[in-house]
């Protein structure tokens, strides 16, 4: 008959598949079986956002938006405009190098706002895809652990039947 496994087993054996070292292994252990495991990664980033982090989401969500687009078209098409109408007294004339200026510095600023935004959001979504990982290996030990309680009960009930018809087949024959 084939040995029970554990459920520190049962996690060790699934652990084997991944190529995770030995400090997270135990790590992973330790919550799986003692612990709750789920943790909420939103508030979790949110606790640790420093004041930079919240300006760069900000910068990215509204740099990310059509209305950011919308205006920004608005807003060359309307310097090219007031500049080629007032021509000699332009600000900025045809060929627009101010505006050129302009736009360079901007990008030159946004992209790495943009950028470490998006590295925060690596961050969090690699923080919720371990805690998938958690929560998903957990559940699957608890389904092998109900799954061997049922198995359990169905041997249990089918030896009272047993037990059953046995008692009922020597009441017949008295």
């Amino acid at each position: 008959m084939e040995k029970k496994k554990t459920k520190k087993e049962i996690v060790q054996m699934l652990l084997r598949n991944n190529e995770i070292d030995e400090k997270d292994e135990e790590e992973l252990l330790d919550l799986l079986i003692d612990q709750p495991i789920s943790i909420d990664v939103d508030k979790q980033e949110e606790a640790k956002m420093t004041f930079g982090d919240r300006v760069a989401d900000k910068v990215s969500e509204v740099a990310g938006s059509w209305t950011f687009i919308g205006l920004f078209i608005f807003f060359l098409v309307a310097w090219t405009i007031v500049n080629v109408i007032l021509k000699d007294n332009a600000i900025d004339p045809y060929p627009f190098i101010l505006l050129n200026l302009v736009l360079s510095c901007i990008a030159a600023i946004q992209a790495p706002i943009i950028m470490m935004s998006q590295n925060r959001q690596a961050e969090k979504d690699s923080l919720r895809n371990q805690n998938d990982y958690r929560t998903d290996l957990k559940s699957e030990l608890i389904l092998e652990e109900l799954h061997d309680k049922m198995e359990l009960i169905l041997k249990n009930q089918n030896k009272i039947l047993k037990a059953l018809e046995e008692e009922d087949e020597k009441n017949e024959k008295n």
